[in-house]
Parts: structure tokens; sequence; C-alpha cells
């Protein structure tokens, strides 16, 4: 089927896990009964794409606090207890844990969480990893010092747990890089090898997602300094179109990404975000279907996946499925006109 839909990766979270609207919200429940309650979440998440129609699913990210810390919080040679300030994407300041050895990972982190997802579905599963550069650029580095190298430490980490996660079940395996929207020389120098070396050897299909940021202060006033056409994509997708990462995830809903550069990506499967994560109001179907409608004139219809521009975690959960279902309705009207 043409036009299949999937989401960036996150929904938002039950008001009973963790409190709503939030990002990186703290969790409500402990031991015992956090781990049954997370799983019960993954049901909810589920229940809702395809209740909604969404064609490869995700476990909504329902076990995770955020999308790359609480991956590094199951490595070994970082430390969360003495937290340095960092400039996290040149947009605001955090405190991030601090590499202090070499990085390592001891056990799988969401290898179950995949497991448990494709027993519960027959639809094909999509599973959520953060990319290298984004990692490195999460944290403060007190023992390679070189983003370079600690990059493809953890892309060897990534593999690990990527070839992991194709064994339990995963059909796509997608790797977070809004790193890449910002850091254009390293990405070039050493950010496209990186994530290649985390995507070795996977049968599976294999994506990169690359957006402008959930819908937060900072992102916020940081694109209304990238002028009047966002051309980030412009030095990255050219690279990528040359790699062996079989997707790419990008933001175009109420964004001023110019369109033609998704000609750039010949080649690749596209996951044209026709979701705006940033607010409330729910898109019509009519909407998406304007959306799907422009990119197809720079991507092949067979090419082309619908999605969301990001993660919806920060969400009402309401406005997320709304969204769910005018996504997958607008992919729907565009089958249709196009005899599919």
């Amino acid at each position: 089927m043409l036009l299949q839909t999937t989401i960036a990766g996150s929904l938002p979270k039950p008001a009973w896990l963790a409190e709503p609207k939030k990002l990186w919200a703290p969790w409500l429940l402990e031991g015992e009964l956090l781990d049954e309650g997370k799983r019960d979440a993954m049901r909810l998440a589920l229940a809702d794409q395809e209740s909604a129609g969404i064609d490869i699913v995700t476990d909504g990210e329902q076990t995770r606090r955020h999308f790359v810390t609480t991956f590094i919080e199951n490595l070994e040679g970082v430390d969360f207890r003495n937290k340095r300030t960092v400039r996290i994407r040149n947009r605001y300041d955090a405190d991030v844990p601090v590499v202090v050895g070499k990085v390592a990972r001891a056990r799988p982190v969401y290898v179950e969480d995949i497991r448990f997802l494709r027993s519960q579905t027959k639809r094909r599963i999509k599973s959520t990893l953060p990319g290298p550069m984004t990692m490195v650029d999460t944290l403060y580095d007190n023992h390679y010092r070189s983003r370079e190298k600690l990059a493809r430490e953890f892309a060897a980490i990534l593999n690990q747990e990527a070839r992991e996660l194709e064994r339990a079940g995963a059909d796509v395996i997608q790797f977070d890089e809004p790193a890449f929207n910002v850091y254009m020389d390293e990405v070039a120098a050493w950010g496209i090898e990186a994530l290649e070396a985390a995507a070795a050897g996977l049968k599976c299909k294999t994506a990169v997602h690359i957006c402008y940021g959930y819908g937060i202060k900072a992102n916020i006033d940081w694109k209304k300094t990238l002028g009047s056409e966002w051309r980030q994509y412009e030095s990255t997708f050219p690279l990528l179109a040359r790699s062996m990462i079989d997707q790419v995830s990008l933001e175009c809903a109420n964004s001023r990404v110019p369109l033609e550069l998704l000609a750039l990506l010949e080649g690749k499967d596209v996951l044209v975000g026709a979701i705006d994560v940033a607010n409330e109001t729910v898109e019509r179907p009519e909407q998406v279907a304007a959306t799907i409608r422009a990119t197809m004139k720079f991507v092949p219809a067979e090419k082309l996946y619908p999605c969301t521009n990001c993660g919806m975690v920060p969400l009402p959960r309401e406005i997320a499925l709304g969204k769910l279902r005018a996504l997958a309705s607008g992919a729907a009207l565009v089958r249709r006109e196009i005899g599919v």
C-alpha cells in the first residue's frame, strides 16, 4: 500500500504515569507498579495508533522520560550525580550527565519493550534510538574530549542495541538526530559516518529523523532567527542521499522548509512531516492531504510516508489522538485521488 503512515516516535503518557503536557516529566509510579504502568501505557499508545489507522506503529516511547538521556542512563562510564551545565544545540542551557570513563552498554535498553510491542500487534513496528551526534550534544565529555571519538563510541553501542532490536521484531529502526540541523560541518566531517556505523549490518529498514524540535520556547525562538526559508536540510540531504540509510524523517507542516529540497533525497524513502506538533490545533484531513500532495511534486508516492513533524509527548492525549486520526485520514484522501 502506498502512503503508509507512521509517527516520529513519542506519544503523550497517561496522567497516572507522568504529569501531562510536560517534557521529560518524572514518573508518578515506582517499582513494580512503574513497570506495570509502562506496559499498560504501551498498550494504550498502540491502541490509539491502531484505532486511528496508523500503519507503522511505535511503542510511543512510553518507557522513557527523555529520548536521549534515558538511553544514556543505562550505559557505563557516565556520571548522573555530578552534572554540568552545557549549551544544548546552541539554543538553551541544561544540566547534563558527565562522561567520566569509557562508555559501554552492559545490558539491552529497549529490547524488551520492542519484544512486548511485537507480541501485541501484527502491524509493522518502528523502534527509535537517539543518534550518536545528538547523544554527544546532550552531555558533558570529561573523558574522550573529542566529539567525534565519543560519537563513534556511541555508534558502536547503538549498533549493538539496534541489532538486538531487529532480532526482537523491529521492522524499522530510526535514529533521532536533531543535531544534524545545527552542526553542519560536523555532519559532513563525521556525523554521517557515525550514523552509518550505528546502522551497520541491519537488514530491516533504517531511518534518521531530523526536525526543528518540539514547540518549546527555545526552539520557537531559534526558528525566528532562521529567516523566511529554513534551508538547513540543503547541506544535509545530499550527504544522506549518498548514505546507506534507507529513510529520512523531516519536518514540513507549518514550517518554512522549501519543499524543492526534498528532491535532494532522490532514491530515499521520505517520512514527510504532515502534522505540526508545536501547537494544539488538530489538523483537518484536507490540510494533511495538501501537505502530502505538495511533497509528491518532489518525491514519488511509492517513496513517501506521511508522518508527524516530531514527537507528540508534550501534547494532551486527546489532541494527539486527533492528530493521529487526521494523519491517517489525510493519507487516505490522497490514496483515493491517485487510485490506490
